[in-house]
């Protein structure tokens, strides 16, 4: 699956308030979603003596899933496609570090 067949199927999924503009809704979930990856990594560190479990991985795999949901929500409120916002970022990275 492509960025632009993720953005397309997770707009689907999308069951909140629609407005003209709604940017508040997806960036206040994705603020969320970011703090539970956080603190699962916490977790890893608190309760594993920093060893990535197989199930933890799982974990963290199903909350960056819910991570790349909200971008891609915020991305369409935004009229944005996740293929050129990964792109600028890559050629902003790139010439930050002299490529």
């Amino acid at each position: 699956m492509n960025f632009e067949e993720y953005q397309t199927a997770a707009g689907r999924t999308a069951l909140y308030p629609r407005r003209m503009s709604n940017l508040e809704y997806p960036t206040l979930g994705l603020t969320g979603e970011a703090g539970e990856v956080a603190n699962i990594v916490k977790k890893i560190q608190r309760d594993n003596a920093g060893i990535l479990t197989d199930e933890v991985r799982g974990k963290l795999r199903d909350e960056l899933g819910d991570v790349l949901w909200y971008i891609s929500a915020c991305a369409d409120e935004l009229g944005l496609t996740l293929d050129e916002i990964a792109a600028f970022n890559v050629d902003k990275l790139a010439k930050r570090h002299g490529k």
